[in-house]
């Protein structure tokens, strides 16, 4: 019953509350192997991108077709498991500063914390629409991801990182619309055990397929040198 409470009370505030939200959901202790068997818990890390040029904040379908398949893989989640949301965009710690955390348990079952999650995702649009969350007018991905790498990072487990986002860096570190534009080396490995980054939405709404393969360029030649060992850029799926 306190699972159910806690997840629908972040979802409902979050669709109909205030545009500072933090919400923490309280972390459960993880099972035993010898309570469900032997688990293989991973962190997945959800970035949700509120730029003006993501269709996420303002295409309906779209967005739920972000939240379906981002719901799916916390569905197949072992327990044990831990499940971040964050919005980003501007740089100032005030435009960002929703936060979902979860540990998947008995108490928090996977398919409970998927249907949570898709509904999240796919509300964005009407979070923007009703000035919930604010849409942005910069792209601070680099800065964002380097944030993750100190405040969740990778370790004591296999961590994906997930971003909703058309992967359009807009920052003082660049500007990715412009032809010839590159992004900065990752120094110093920050996500070296980390397994993958994912871009949902790589170049949506750009309309450019060059421009989609340039960033797909960009962004698997970054993840490598951040130490990621895997990097996925998905248009369409």
């Amino acid at each position: 019953m306190m699972k159910a409470i806690l997840l629908a009370v972040t979802t409902a505030v979050a669709l109909a509350g205030g545009a500072t939200l933090v919400t923490r959901v309280a972390a459960q202790r993880p099972p035993t192997d010898r309570e469900f068997g032997t688990l293989h818990p991973q962190r997945i890390i959800i970035g949700l991108d509120l730029s003006k040029s993501n269709p996420l904040i303002d295409n309906q379908e779209f967005a739920a077709k972000v939240g379906a398949r981002i719901a799916n893989i916390v569905r197949n989640l072992d327990f044990a498991s831990e499940v971040h949301v964050r919005t980003f965009g501007n740089y100032d710690a005030t435009s960002n500063n929703f936060a979902y955390d979860v540990v998947l348990s008995k108490l928090n079952h996977p398919q409970d914390v998927a249907a949570e999650v898709q509904r999240l995702v796919a509300g964005t649009p009407m979070l923007v629409r009703s000035g919930k969350w604010r849409a942005q007018d910069n792209t601070n991905i680099v800065a964002f991801l380097d944030n993750l790498s100190r405040g969740i990072g990778c370790r004591g487990m296999p961590t994906t990182i997930i971003l909703a986002s058309d992967g359009i860096e807009d920052s003082a570190y660049a500007k990715l619309y412009r032809p010839g534009a590159h992004l900065p080396v990752a120094a110093g490995r920050p996500f070296a055990g980390c397994a993958e980054l994912e871009i949902l939405g790589l170049g949506e709404g750009a309309d450019s397929p060059r421009l989609t393969a340039r960033l797909r360029d960009e962004w698997s030649g970054w993840a490598r040198s951040g130490g990621f060992d895997q990097f996925t850029g998905l248009n369409d799926w």
